[in-house]
């Protein structure tokens, strides 16, 4: 058997499943066309997965239909990470291919990440940084910013991430409404959350919005001009779930008018797109913060993620 690893992934599924079969590693690699650390493009990988059993993957690139036909000995897909909508399911499951991702194994990460953020944007830390190393300027008086402690918190999704987000913001003493249609009644005041029955109630009364949802129909651009509107005008969103749930032009739009008091986020809608050059126009914005998609890159997550991945694996081919 073989197995093909096209992303950085913890070094133990090279390990272990090398006790098995042959593995190799594409993303440390260099090939035509491709760096070396650079995941493949659907391309590149169409015209290398035909002989391999195991693809050990994260998010990019799409596993579109084109790559499965591709795929002939392909049985097990393991992604490191929580997202599947890179995979075309329906045709994995066609051509009988297990696939596993690693639910709640990054989420920890994700939540930490959230409030590293919502306290740089609550102290400016950031552009702060940028005067004093590259301005040279020392000027406190610029950088006035507000605490966490008292103010509202909003949270779009309560699942893992969620109520782990409302533990940490709990202990800044904030106060914290949640919205989540599938959750019973009382997961909300065991993570000392109030529920919320509509999405509008808490764009209402938040200080800060965080999303944790997946990206669906039903919330793809749940954050637009529209609900900009209902929301306080000093109110701080983040973003640590899909970039699709921001319709970002209309964000760019409420920043520069000073509808809107911040924007945090840790993905944007063309990262997957290949090639990419993220030119938006939210990057003329002072209160815009970004980062290349780093939630779950934190060693800890890494390992979590690689010993359920090679489980997985393990089960499914009854290897050891």
């Amino acid at each position: 058997m073989k197995c093909l690893i096209i992303d950085a992934v913890h070094e133990s599924i090279t390990e272990e499943l090398g006790k098995y079969m042959q593995v190799d590693n594409l993303y440390t690699a260099e090939m035509e066309g491709k760096a070396a650390n650079a995941p493949l493009t659907s391309e590149q990988l169409k015209n290398v997965i035909g002989d391999y059993d195991v693809l050990i993957m994260r998010v990019d690139p799409a596993i579109t239909e084109e790559v499965l036909d591709a795929a002939k000995n392909l049985k097990v897909i393991g992604v490191c990470s929580v997202g599947l909508n890179h995979i075309n399911m329906d045709c994995a499951k066609a051509k009988g291919i297990q696939v596993f991702n690693a639910p709640g194994l990054n989420a920890n990460a994700v939540a930490e990440l959230t409030l590293s953020k919502m306290l740089d944007m609550s102290r400016h830390t950031m552009p702060a940084n940028v005067d004093v190393k590259v301005n040279h300027q020392w000027d406190k008086y610029k950088f006035v910013g507000r605490e966490l402690r008292g103010r509202t918190l909003g949270i779009l999704g309560f699942g893992r991430i969620g109520q782990l987000v409302a533990g940490l913001a709990h202990a800044f003493k904030m106060n914290i409404v949640a919205y989540d249609p599938f959750l019973p009644d009382e997961k909300f005041g065991e993570n000392n959350a109030t529920k919320m029955e509509t999405i509008e109630e808490l764009l209402k009364v938040a200080d800060y919005v965080t999303i944790h949802m997946p990206l669906l129909p039903t919330t793809k651009n749940l954050i637009n001009a529209e609900s900009i509107a209902t929301m306080k005008p000093d109110c701080i969103v983040l973003n640590m779930a899909r970039g699709g749930i921001v319709n970002e032009q209309d964000m760019y739009e409420a920043l520069k008018a000073g509808k809107i008091g911040g924007y945090a986020t840790d993905v944007m809608v063309d990262e997957l797109s290949e090639g990419a050059d993220f030119n938006s126009p939210l990057f003329e914005c002072d209160n815009f913060i970004v980062s290349p998609h780093l939630g779950a890159q934190t060693v800890d997550a890494s390992r979590d993620i690689g010993a359920h991945i090679i489980a997985k694996v393990k089960e499914a081919l009854n290897l050891g």
